[in-house]
């Protein structure tokens, strides 16, 4: 897998609300009503992350989650981290 350039990865993120590039990966915080919910989230993740076979970093901090996709093999984000963030965004909205 090839790692996306800055610009590359600027174009993606200019179509894809509240993400953002932050040490090495793209990374968006979610808030939730509640611990349960965070967590539900979170788990709601799981089925496609192993059906990609590609997972993404997770922080819970009671109501809040932060995502972040990154290719630790290629050195980067990659088609794979944009992938993974929009999928994490459909999850969020079926979430709410």
């Amino acid at each position: 897998m090839t790692r996306l350039t800055e610009r590359e990865i600027g174009v993606e993120l200019e179509t894809m609300e509240g993400w953002a590039l932050s040490d090495g990966a793209v990374q968006k915080r979610f808030s939730f009503d509640g611990f349960p919910e965070a967590v539900a989230f979170v788990a709601s993740l799981v089925e496609d992350a192993e059906h990609a076979n590609h997972h993404p970093d997770i922080r819970i901090a009671y109501r809040h989650v932060t995502v972040a996709w990154t290719t630790h093999d290629a050195g980067g984000v990659t088609t794979l981290d944009i992938a993974g963030a929009r999928m994490t965004d459909r999850r969020a909205r079926s979430a709410a």
